[in-house]
């Protein structure tokens, strides 16, 4: 088949992206699984946004510090001058922000942050967010949304994309030639024993950027967040206990219920202090408490987590409930400039599978979902203007060769090897220099 722009993933990044897209453009979505399973709709604590010009040198100065000032600062300040145009766009589509009595918004604090800037609905906000845009999707006549479809490869010629192979959900073989491709594919936590992401994101993007030679950027740089609910089944997707519950005043304590750090540290630094902690105490976790926040705060804030860590036997009104660090973020990706363009021809990427400088080495907290919309809109207006010439690609009688991707089990093993070879390698490269 054949449409004009395809995007792969279903996150926030493109969904925003492709409900900036002309409607005149046929917009063909395919998605790993379901279309409300990606990571986006998993972000608890909020989104971030200058809420005023003064702030302005204090959340730039947050955000280069805590990605330890490898952070393009030109990408940074593109996200944060454009952030209240993004949380304008929110707001119109319908989007909810928890709001004070006389109507302004409300806003939290997390990790590393100077300053109350972070809006959020309750803990579910990237539910909010990305649900209320993935129904916007589904209401437009141009954007087609396909599920239970996995990019295999992508079709490429002359380092220029022309679309990709797909596994549709009859489990059959097929492709889909665009003139453009966006990969908004996700992260890649699914490689790892313990993550907060739904363990179908793999890396796909990153996998094929690999087959290909198309420019990667930073792809070592992976965050851990400190606290999880921790579980003995490994086998369970970590369940996040956000950021924002510390902003609120939650603190952490070892294993004689004594506190042993500054709970707002970065989320690298406050990782690497819980696992020191952890190893004193020759205990798989550490504990979190809830004590210094008021029960309507908790049930106001957190209902989410609240109903969560009952759900597995701990009440937070009363008791400490076990935490430990798991992945949560990549901070690297394919290298894109400040309008989500790669190396590769007709090739886009956005959201977590893209690198565009913004968080360096770390990311501050709540910056993602910003990110992810501001540089999805930018996409979106740039491709907009782009004109291609549809005799580049061609769709001939010819049957393609399928035999690479026949054997799911293989291919998907292959690409993982793939990608967590080259962490290594690009890590034991950082340990020599």
């Amino acid at each position: 088949m054949k449409t004009d722009i395809l995007i792969i993933g279903t996150g926030c990044a493109g969904l925003f992206c492709a409900l900036h897209l002309p409607k005149d453009k046929n917009i063909y979505m395919i998605t790993k699984e379901k279309a409300e399973h990606s990571d986006s709709f998993l972000a608890q604590g909020g989104m971030c946004m200058l809420r005023e010009e003064s702030d302005y040198d204090s959340y730039f100065e947050d955000t280069m510090h805590a990605g330890h000032y490898e952070n393009n600062p030109e990408s940074v300040e593109i996200m944060i001058r454009s952030s209240r145009d993004a949380v304008e766009d929110l707001v119109s589509y319908g989007v909810e922000f928890h709001r004070e009595r006389d109507g302004s918004f409300s806003y939290t604090r997390e990790g590393g942050h100077s300053a109350k800037r972070i809006l959020f609905h309750a803990d579910i906000t990237g539910k909010e967010i990305t649900g209320k845009l993935l129904e916007k999707a589904r209401r437009q006549p141009n954007i087609q949304i396909v599920e239970n479809c996995a990019m295999l490869d992508l079709i490429c010629g002359e380092n220029a994309c022309y679309g990709a192979y797909v596994r549709n959900k009859e489990g059959k073989l097929d492709r889909i030639y665009a003139d453009i491709t966006v990969l908004a594919c996700g992260g890649i936590g699914g490689l790892y024993p313990h993550t907060t992401n739904y363990r179908h994101l793999t890396g796909d993007g990153i996998a094929v950027a690999l087959e290909h030679g198309i420019e990667l950027e930073h792809i070592n740089y992976v965050q851990i967040h400190p606290t999880t609910l921790y579980t003995e089944e490994t086998e369970e997707r970590s369940f996040l206990i956000s950021e924002s519950v510390r902003g609120e005043g939650a603190v952490l304590y070892n294993a004689n219920k004594e506190r042993f750090v500054n709970e707002l540290l970065p989320r690298d630094a406050l990782t690497k202090e819980i696992y020191s902690q952890m190893e004193k105490d020759g205990k798989p976790f550490v504990w979190l408490s809830m004590e210094h926040i008021s029960d309507e705060e908790i049930r106001r804030h957190f209902p989410n987590i609240v109903e969560h860590c009952k759900s597995k036997g701990y009440d937070v009104f009363h008791e400490c409930i076990p935490v430990v660090p798991a992945q949560h973020y990549f901070m690297g990706g394919i290298k894109v400039d400040k309008f989500c363009r790669t190396s590769m021809e007709r090739l886009y990427a956005v959201g977590e599978t893209a690198c565009n400088g913004v968080h360096g080495k770390n990311r501050l907290a709540s910056n993602s979902l910003l990110e992810s919309l501001v540089f999805a809109k930018r996409a979106a207006k740039d491709l907009s203007c782009r004109k291609f010439n549809a005799t580049h690609w061609k769709e001939t009688g010819k049957e393609p060769d399928y035999s690479p991707y026949e054997d799911e089990e293989h291919l998907a093993e292959t690409y993982k090897k793939n990608v967590l070879s080259e962490i290594e390698r690009l890590n034991k490269l950082c340990m020599i220099q």
